[in-house]
């Protein structure tokens, strides 16, 4: 379907800021096969924007380790051209394999729900299969494989997407990724920067769609004990 472009813009932006899943990855769209270790929390917060008109993005997300699961709560809320959209909803992370940090290869599961909290209408949700391989210390290849649910409609459209992580040393990483979400292709380019052990910041750029709409997004995590 051809779409005028005014709606093409809001489209590409909405898929390049928004996703209902709390990722180890900060607010890059490719998640690794990682979670928290037992006992411990974080927290992820990021802002970003896309499109001339522009569309905008604020998410928060907290979430802990307990037990063999990493739980968390998302929250989003997209603004395009006065119009306001308010997303929530939790968010639930499984590594059945190479659950060790430096496991040359480990695979994980991610589940998560979305509420249009604005409108109502019927939840979203989102399924993804990460797998991350570390072919040598400094650098790790992830692969998403999954589906989202959209919400009001329910629509279904696969996800996936391929990162490579290059770690320049203990404080920068760089990362490149390429992923597609609600049919809609992004190119992401950026790098996390430590801060502290805990503490890192995250920015990047991206080109969306066929029409390689830019976005600019920066985002700060942060790790600590519960108990």
């Amino acid at each position: 379907m051809i779409r005028p472009p005014r709606a093409a813009w809001l489209l590409a932006g909405v898929c390049s800021l928004a996703s209902t899943g709390a990722r180890a990855a900060g607010h890059f769209d490719v998640d690794d096969a990682g979670t928290l270790d037992p006992g411990q929390c974080q927290y992820e917060a990021w802002s970003g924007r896309t499109g001339p008109e522009p569309t905008t993005g604020l998410h928060i997300g907290p979430s802990c380790r307990v037990g063999s699961v990493e739980l968390g709560l998302n929250l989003d809320r997209f603004s395009a051209e006065g119009v306001r959209s308010v997303v929530a909803g939790p968010q639930l992370k499984w590594n059945f394999f190479g659950p060790a940090a430096d496991a040359p290869l480990s695979a994980a599961l991610s589940l998560g729900a979305a509420f249009d909290l604005t409108r109502g209408g019927r939840a979203g949700g989102q399924f993804v299969l990460p797998v991350t391989w570390r072919p040598t210390g400094s650098l790790q290849i992830h692969v998403n494989l999954g589906a989202d649910w959209a919400t009001g409609t329910g629509a279904r459209t696969p996800r996936g997407g391929l990162a490579a992580e290059w770690a320049l040393d203990d404080k920068v990483s760089l990362i490149a990724e390429r992923s597609r979400a609600a049919g809609v292709w992004t190119s992401r380019i950026g790098g996390r920067f430590s801060l502290t052990p805990l503490i890192s910041v995250d920015v990047s750029a991206s080109r969306t769609g066929p029409q390689g709409v830019r976005g600019f997004v920066v985002g700060l995590n942060h790790e600590f004990a519960w108990k």
